[in-house]
C-alpha cells in the first residue's frame, strides 16, 4: 500500500507558511484564480465531459457532477464574493482584564490543515480552497473517482496560480483516487486538524466510524415543509414547487410535504405544478384519497416503509397528513436529518412554536428550503452544511473554519 504521509507533511508545512500571508495577498490570489478559471472554461468543460461520459445521466449524481458555462460563471462569482468578505483571522472575540492585572484576549485563528472528503461535485474544489485560503487553512482534497478529470484540472489551475505567485502550492493538495488515501487521511492525526465529509449517508458513516481526527458532519438532507392550517395556499404552492423541483439532486430539496388535515381540500392545488415536472408522490391514505383523479395515476403511489426519512435526490416526494402542529413537529424531529425545515403559516403562535421545537440547523418561515446554501445566505461559498450542534451548524463559511486561542498579557505576574 502506497504511503501518503509525505503529502500530509507537506500540507502541514505549507499551512504554517500560509499564516504569514497578508489579507491583501490572499485577495490578490483569489482574484487571479478567478481570472484563470474564466480563461480556462473550455478546458474545464472538456475534462468535465470525460467524467460525465462515465456516468448514467439518469442518476441524481449526474447533475451534481455536471459543469456548464453558467455554473462556472457562478463559481467565479463566488470567488469574488469570498474575496470581498471580511478577513476572519486575528479578530478579538472577547477581551477582559483580571483583578491581578492579567489581560486576556480571545483571538480567532485557523484550524491549520483541513481534510475534505467529497463525492461528485467538482465545484467543491473551488469552494473549499477559496474558503480555506481566506481563513488561513491549508486544505487536503479527496474527491471521488467519478469526478477525477474535473478535480484534476481545477487543482492544476489553483496550484499553478500559487506557484506563479511563489506561494507553496501544497496549501491545496489533491489526493489520488485511491481508497487507501482516504483511510490514511482519516488517521493522520499529526498532520490534519479537522475532517469534513461531503456526500451521501454511506460516506458520512464511513468517515464517522473510521476517523481518528475530529470531524464536522455535513449530513444528508431529509427536508420537510409543513403546510399549516392557516397557510396561504398560493405561497404554499410556489414554495413547495421550488423546494422540490428547483434542483432535485441537492441536499436542501424537499423530501416530505406535511399537511394539516383541514387543508387537504387544497392539496391538489398545492401539488398542481409538481405534475408538470413528473414528480412521483408517495401519499398516506388521506392524501392519496384527495389526490386520486386530480394527480396523474402513474405518478401517485401509497407510502411504504421507506417513504419517510428518505433523501430522494430525485423527482420524488412523500406526503404526511397530520391533525396538529405538534404532530407535524414530532414527525419532523423523528424523520428529519436536522438540516432544513419549513413552515407555511400566517399564525404567529404556530410559527413561534415551530421555531422553538423543530430540531434543525435552518428553520424557514414562509420560504423555500432551497436557500440553505452559503452563497445564497451571503457567504460567497460554503464548505458544507453542518447538521451537528458542536462549533458549527448550517452552512459553514469563513467563521466556521476558525477556532481561537487565548493570549494572556502579563507584567511579571506569578501564581501563588
Amino acid at each position: 500500500m502506497k504511503s501518503y504521509i509525505q503529502l500530509f507533511k507537506q500540507a502541514k508545512n505549507a499551512g504554517t507558511e500560509l499564516n504569514l500571508l497578508s489579507e491583501k495577498k490572499i485577495n490578490e490570489l483569489l482574484e487571479l484564480i478567478a481570472q484563470k478559471t474564466e480563461k480556462n472554461i473550455t478546458k474545464i468543460l472538456s475534462e468535465n465531459q470525460k467524467d460525465l461520459e462515465k456516468m448514467d445521466p439518469i442518476l441524481p449524481k449526474y447533475d451534481r457532477l455536471l459543469l456548464n458555462e453558467q455554473r462556472i460563471t457562478d463559481i467565479i462569482s463566488d470567488l469574488h464574493k469570498v474575496k470581498s468578505l471580511p478577513y476572519p483571522v486575528g479578530k478579538i472575540i472577547a477581551k477582559r482584564k483580571l483583578d491581578n492585572g492579567l489581560q486576556l484576549s480571545k483571538i480567532s485563528v485557523p484550524f491549520g490543515v483541513i481534510g475534505i472528503i467529497f463525492e461528485s461535485r467538482p465545484n467543491v474544489c473551488f469552494d473549499v480552497f477559496s474558503l480555506c485560503l481566506k481563513s488561513g487553512n491549508a486544505c487536503i482534497l479527496k474527491g471521488g473517482s467519478e469526478a477525477a478529470y474535473s478535480n484534476a484540472i481545477i487543482s492544476e489551475i489553483i496550484r499553478s496560480t500559487l506557484k506563479e505567485k511563489n506561494i507553496n502550492p501544497d496549501i491545496c493538495t489533491l489526493l489520488p483516487n485511491d481508497r487507501s488515501a482516504t483511510e490514511q487521511l482519516l488517521t493522520a492525526r499529526e498532520y490534519v486538524d479537522l475532517i469534513i465529509p461531503r456526500g451521501g449517508k454511506e460516506l458520512i458513516n464511513f468517515v464517522r466510524e473510521n476517523s481518528l481526527i475530529p470531524i464536522i458532519e455535513t449530513g444528508a438532507g431529509v427536508c420537510h415543509t409543513y403546510f399549516h392550517q392557516e397557510g396561504n395556499k398560493e405561497i404554499g404552492k410556489n414554495i413547495i414547487t421550488n423546494a422540490k423541483t428547483r434542483k432535485v439532486s441537492v441536499c436542501n430539496s424537499l423530501d416530505c410535504l406535511i399537511i394539516d388535515k383541514y387543508r387537504l381540500p387544497d392539496l391538489a392545488y398545492l401539488c398542481k405544478d409538481l405534475m408538470k415536472q413528473n414528480v412521483l408522490i408517495y401519499a398516506d391514505d388521506l392524501a392519496y384519497e384527495n389526490l386520486l383523479n386530480q394527480y396523474p395515476n402513474e405518478l401517485l403511489k401509497k407510502v411504504n416503509s421507506k417513504s419517510y426519512g428518505t433523501e430522494f435526490l430525485d423527482y420524488k416526494m412523500s406526503i404526511k397528513t397530520v391533525e396538529s402542529i405538534n404532530e407535524a413537529i414530532n414527525h419532523i424531529n423523528l424523520y428529519g436529518s436536522r438540516h432544513s425545515e419549513a413552515i407555511i403559516s400566517e399564525n404567529k403562535e404556530a410559527i413561534k412554536l415551530f421555531e422553538r421545537r423543530v430540531d434543525a440547523a435552518c428553520v424557514y418561515i414562509n420560504a423555500s428550503t432551497a436557500f440553505t446554501d452559503g452563497s445564497q445566505l451571503g457567504w460567497g461559498a460554503e464548505i458544507g452544511i453542518s447538521t451537528q450542534k458542536m462549533h458549527a451548524r448550517g452552512p459553514m463559511a469563513l467563521e466556521e473554519l476558525c477556532t481561537y486561542k487565548w493570549i494572556i498579557q502579563g507584567n511579571g505576574q506569578i501564581r501563588r
